[in-house]
């Protein structure tokens, strides 16, 4: 290891420690609890080391690095061990349902499913709810009975990032540029409703620019597709297409993009002013609080079954504000994957890297 890498380990390490720290023994956060507003606080550590599975959709990204992220920290919190499995894509449903089944065979305690569909595990989730297992839906949105959920509306992110575009444009009509992301998956559902509501009544023409993957070479050709096609004076757009739409536009000034969800790249779009506004929901928070919810249950029998952190649109007015660790991991932290322990093993089998992430962009 080089002296390099040594200190960004050191560094990684003493920002975990803060995290845990304040997130376990702070004054609570400020949430919404079965659908009113409320302080969440943290439990205390677990009586028992239970087995959580945690199912992912991909690890491509870093929205999906920091819920990994906060998953490991809030198990490790809490003294309890979590499998943390991604499926490779949202086109992969078939790997998603292998590992639940991997999940099963080695005897998980609960689950936490970040769902490729809304309904593609649902014959699996009614299952393990028949057997009195706890399934929290995690971020995505499942249209599956659960036992909890730790999610925000991507009809209320979408909302916030229209309404943000229309509080500071005067102008109308308005050619406006939608990248939702991939078909099918719920939070896109979510979002293009979202949208489309907020917009009801405004002066505005959408121009949808494609369904795609979240990844940088599928989204870069969607944007440059429809930028040949028409002059948008708003793009709206996943993080993704919306770092792409904001690069390719740059000082032009003639289109100006929100992203309706965060990472490093819109965070960093935003600061400079390239970017007009970031809308987070708070990734990192809501895989704590799935873990929290998955522990409740197994040791209460009980807990909120909806709980929803607070959506923020960052700007470059609020940005320095904002607590970020809530919704990005530690600058040189990548995606963890961690295997459950086979049963009566001692941990989770873990494969790590607190290394420079690879640029994705």
């Amino acid at each position: 290891m080089t002296d390099t890498q040594g200190n960004m380990k050191i560094v990684t390490l003493l920002i975990a420690f803060i995290a845990l720290t304040a997130f376990a023994e702070g004054p609570g956060l400020e949430m919404h609890i079965d659908g009113n507003a409320g302080i969440y606080q943290a439990p205390e550590k677990a009586t028992r080391p239970w087995r959580i599975c945690a199912l992912l959709p991909h690890g491509k990204d870093h929205y999906w690095w920091g819920v990994a992220w906060g998953l490991s920290q809030e198990a490790q919190r809490l003294g309890i061990e979590i499998g943390i499995y991604d499926a490779g894509g949202y086109d992969k449903l078939a790997e998603q349902k292998r590992q639940l089944k991997q999940c099963h065979r080695l005897k998980a305690n609960g689950y936490i499913i970040a769902a490729i569909t809304a309904d593609g595990l649902s014959a699996e989730v009614e299952l393990l709810m028949a057997d009195g297992i706890p399934v929290i839906d995690l971020v995505n949105g499942m249209n599956s009975e659960v036992s909890s959920r730790s999610l925000v509306s991507f009809v209320d992110m979408a909302t916030a990032a229209a309404k943000y575009m229309l509080a500071t444009e005067p102008n109308r009509p308005l050619n406006v540029a939608w990248f939702p992301g991939p078909d099918g998956a719920a939070w896109v559902k979510d979002a293009e409703t979202g949208l489309a509501e907020a917009i009801v009544g405004e002066d505005i023409r959408l121009v949808h620019g494609g369904y795609g993957m979240t990844e940088t070479f599928v989204q870069a050709d969607l944007v440059r597709g429809l930028v040949s096609r028409i002059q948008a004076e708003y793009i709206i757009a996943n993080a993704v297409a919306a770092t792409v739409a904001a690069k390719y536009f740059g000082n032009r000034g003639k289109t100006k993009v929100i992203a309706f969800y965060s990472n490093p790249q819109t965070i960093e779009l935003v600061r400079d002013g390239t970017l007009q506004a970031t809308v987070t929901d708070s990734p990192v928070l809501q895989a704590r609080v799935s873990v929290d919810l998955a522990v409740q249950w197994l040791e209460q029998g009980s807990a909120p079954r909806l709980v929803s952190p607070v959506i923020q649109v960052l700007t470059s007015e609020n940005l320095a504000a904002a607590d970020l660790s809530l919704t990005l991991p530690p600058e040189h932290q990548w995606m963890i994957h961690q295997d459950l322990s086979p049963i009566g093993g001692a941990t989770a089998l873990q494969r790590r890297s607190q290394l420079q992430a690879p640029k994705t962009d």
